[in-house]
């Protein structure tokens, strides 16, 4: 069944030719050892330090959509932070904000930089 809102496309909308599939780049959770969101502890802790450093990050409009969509990991007060950001500057103001609120050394950063390729 098509819903409507799933017919219709806003004409102003540029076209893409960027895949939205992003296989490739979740492929890195599933490599064994590394932290991946499913493992985020539960306690009540770990999801508020999640939930305020996503806020932080959300709340930066001068970060890209690829920076507010980065895995936070939070493990027993630890953070992993994983993901595609656009360029190294977002990644370092990422991880500083992070760390003011988790402390610097609670904080992994594994993000990487999305290159720009001409066949995006």
């Amino acid at each position: 069944m098509v819903l409507p809102a799933q017919q219709t496309r806003n004409a102003n909308a540029p076209e893409t030719t960027q895949p939205t599939d992003n296989t490739k780049t979740n492929h890195a959770d599933r490599i064994a050892g590394q932290p991946t969101a499913d493992q985020a502890k539960n306690d009540p802790s770990d999801r508020e330090l999640m939930k305020q450093i996503r806020r932080d990050l959300v709340k930066d409009k001068s970060l890209s959509t690829y920076a507010h969509n980065v895995k936070i990991i939070a493990a027993h007060g630890k953070v992993t932070l994983r993901g595609p950001v656009k360029s190294d500057e977002e990644r370092k103001t990422i991880e500083a904000k992070a760390a003011a609120i988790a402390g610097a050394e609670n904080v992994t950063n594994d993000i990487t930089v999305k290159t720009q390729t001409t066949n995006q």
